[in-house]
């Protein structure tokens, strides 16, 4: 065999094996161009458009750790207890023809090492699920007895969660709204009715909110007034019951016929609020129907502060006495981070 015959055999072997080589080889397919999270800013901070989707979310919520104290505050007789509370909100947005569609998914997971706080010792429940188009809204949330209050941590002016249907009409210095309730006495389903309306006038705003319970056939009227004073916001409430029923005037939740109660939240510096209150409870027992026995007053002090963004610490504490009874002192401290 000559040299060329041996150098035309070996280029034909590299040639064979190099178009075996090239038949095997794997193309890698290019990658698929990512869609990534857009931020909505049609509704506030916070929002992002669900990818694929023109509807915005918003998620958030709080993580709380709070001690409570004073004797005979709690169910198990101790002078004081500790409970941790996970919140969980979700908030989606999206522009219709019939106006903004807008539902809330708000959860809560509470722990408690007794009854005290928590219905047991881990709880989980719904403090929001709603759905509003424009000015409906149905679902479950916080009430208005419970949306609308003083700032500090003493007052007692009404606290529900029911599922409703609700209408409200909202401009700029004006809101009115009108809300039926599913209420509920043992086996029975009964209906309530809310009406509510609020004015701003300058540094003043006005609330009157009336409600009526259908199987009590009783009803509870309540005004809030608040004006801008020095460097805080002065508040006045006021509440009047015609009887026992599920919005004002039931005995477990310690009100009474008729309450007044007063605060101020007076902005020390940008990080430090201190809220003086106080309140007065009249015929704060029922008696075959009627409203009758003591009397209840009570003191107490709230002081926020903002140990850094998005992290606050609360202390509060109340003096309170029913009657001729000793009066007690309670109190809370606590740590809450938002998200």
């Amino acid at each position: 065999m000559n040299i060329k015959s041996l150098l035309l055999g070996s280029a034909a072997a590299l040639a064979a094996v190099s178009g075996a080589q090239a038949a095997d080889a794997i193309v890698a397919a290019e990658p698929e161009p990512l869609e990534y999270v857009r931020v909505c800013d049609a509704f506030g901070t916070g929002y992002f458009y669900i990818p694929g989707t023109e509807t915005c979310l918003k998620v958030g919520g709080y993580v709380r750790f709070e001690v409570g104290f004073g004797p005979g505050a709690y169910a198990d007789e101790s002078d004081w207890d500790t409970y941790t509370r996970a919140q969980l909100d979700f908030t989606a947005k999206s522009d219709t023809e019939l106006g903004t569609l807008t539902s809330v998914a708000s959860v809560r997971f509470e722990y408690g090492d007794d009854t005290v706080f928590t219905s047991n010792a881990n709880d989980v429940y719904i403090n929001e699920a709603s759905i509003q188009l424009g000015g409906f809204k149905v679902g479950r949330w916080l009430n208005w007895w419970d949306e609308y209050d003083l700032p500090g941590e003493l007052d007692n002016l009404g606290s529900l969660r029911l599922n409703s249907i609700q209408y409200m009409y909202t401009s700029d210095a004006f809101f009115a709204g009108i809300q039926v309730d599913e209420l509920s006495y043992a086996a029975t389903n009964s209906v309530g009715i809310e009406a509510i309306v609020q004015a701003s006038l300058g540094p003043a705003t006005i609330q009157v909110l009336g409600s009526y319970d259908f199987e009590a056939e009783e009803g509870a009227i309540r005004g809030i007034g608040s004006v801008a004073i020095g460097p805080g916001t002065f508040y006045l409430a006021g509440v009047y019951s015609t009887g026992e029923n599920a919005y004002y005037g039931v005995l477990d939740t310690g009100a009474g016929e008729a309450t007044i109660a007063a605060a101020y939240a007076w902005k020390a510096t940008d990080k430090l609020e201190i809220i003086p209150e106080a309140q007065y409870i009249w015929n704060t027992e029922l008696v075959g129907g009627d409203f009758g026995g003591d009397d209840a007053w009570g003191v107490g002090v709230t002081v926020n502060y903002e140990i850094v963004e998005n992290f606050a610490a609360k202390v509060a504490v109340n003096y309170q006495e029913v009657g001729d009874d000793d009066g007690t002192v309670q109190g809370i401290v606590r740590l809450q981070r938002n998200f």
